[in-house]
């Protein structure tokens, strides 16, 4: 990982003088701004996914002169990336204005000159080590790793990472994507790892692949893309992916199959996804405007109903600003006291062993 000097360096003088500028808007410029533009982007959102069907939702009932064009909600951090580079002179809906990407992928975005700061309104309640000091990017939800289980089908749940090594999952369990891409996935790998003693970062990469290849050794992992469906189809009866989305695809089936979300013994990994706005957004001001509304009460707000944990919780709820119902579904506060949050070297660490190495190490291809 390059030091911050080194990623400040690769930005250009127009993006820094863009953050100064920022800073100058009111937020009613910016509105204005936005509903002129009258458009905005987003990739990789899917509805089930901590609630943003209704977050969007809420954007569009508040900003009805703006509309909404959506991009792609199964892409992985590494394709939405990809989409900005590839769309840096496109001006049309193929263009994303902002992203929803895994904390390592932040950094990434910076470095490349991606993404382009702005420091929302209530930018001093997110925590300073989830955000970027010089307003690229910010964090604003987190979950655990756990495992979503089809009970119909598995009777013994299992409760540990090890335990998914037994012959009673034979060609059972899934991850949420290609961990050469998705972000959900290479953190479930590092979850793996961690599971295992190792610490975050390259090891946890390392042991995590290990683990992984021992699993498809055993014929327990099965190379597709886990999702709601393919649990209640029971093609991938056992999937890892954040409590928040489990929780989600639980609610959705309704007991149809039922589904049991498990959060394994040991340390629990934590995984915080942060908000940016593309260097080449078509929309900037609704860009902008977009990331008022995350981080606003409403916005936070909304994704605590869709089982995730946010950048301002702590605060918000010590305010009494969080919903009583909204707290009490959410998952245990023992699971999150247990909880290990990397740090941003070291998910990067952890990110470059699994993407580089899964051919080598295991070599499934996890079809989508």
């Amino acid at each position: 990982m390059k030091t911050l000097n080194a990623l400040v360096s690769g930005v250009s003088l127009l993006a820094m003088f863009a953050a100064t500028a920022a800073s100058a808007e009111t937020l009613a410029d910016i509105e204005a701004a936005a509903k002129k533009e009258g458009a905005l982007t987003t990739i990789a959102l899917p509805h089930d996914w901590c609630n943003y069907g209704e977050i969007i939702a809420s954007f569009k009932a508040k900003y009805p002169e703006i509309t909404v064009n959506e991009l792609n909600p199964d892409a992985g951090s590494a394709d939405e990336l990809e989409a900005i580079r590839a769309n840096k002179d496109n001006t049309g809906p193929q263009a994303p204005d902002v992203i929803d990407v895994g904390l390592a992928f932040g950094p990434q975005a910076k470095q490349e000159g991606l993404i382009q700061p702005y420091k929302v309104s209530l930018w001093d309640d997110i925590p300073a080590d989830i955000k970027d000091a010089d307003g690229f990017w910010a964090g604003s939800y987190y979950g655990v790793m756990a495992f979503g289980v089809n009970t119909d089908i598995i009777k013994t749940v299992p409760a540990k990472w090890d335990d998914l090594l037994k012959s009673d999952y034979a060609n059972a369990f899934a991850l949420t994507g290609d961990p050469r891409a998705s972000n959900q996935a290479i953190l479930a790998i590092m979850s793996a790892g961690v599971s295992r003693g190792a610490e975050p970062g390259e090891a946890s990469g390392t042991k995590g692949l290990e683990f992984m290849a021992e699993l498809n050794k055993a014929g327990n992992f099965v190379p597709v893309s886990g999702k709601a469906g393919t649990i209640a189809q029971g093609q991938t009866p056992i999937v890892a992916a954040w409590d928040y989305n489990l929780l989600s695809w639980r609610d959705q089936l309704a007991g149809n199959p039922p589904v049991e979300v498990v959060i394994p013994e040991g340390p629990v990994l934590a995984g915080v996804y942060v908000q940016a706005i593309s260097a080449y957004a078509p929309h900037p001001n609704a860009a902008k405007l977009w990331m008022e509304h995350l981080f606003s009460n409403e916005g936070q707000n909304g994704y605590v109903k869709g089982y995730c944990h946010t950048a301002r919780f702590t605060k918000m709820v010590a305010a009494g600003e969080v919903p009583k119902e909204l707290l009490d579904a959410l998952p245990p506060a023992e699971a999150y006291a247990r909880a290990v949050f990397p740090s941003v070297d070291q998910q990067s660490a952890n990110k470059e062993v699994v993407s580089g190495k899964w051919d080598e190490m295991v070599g499934a291809q996890v079809a989508e």
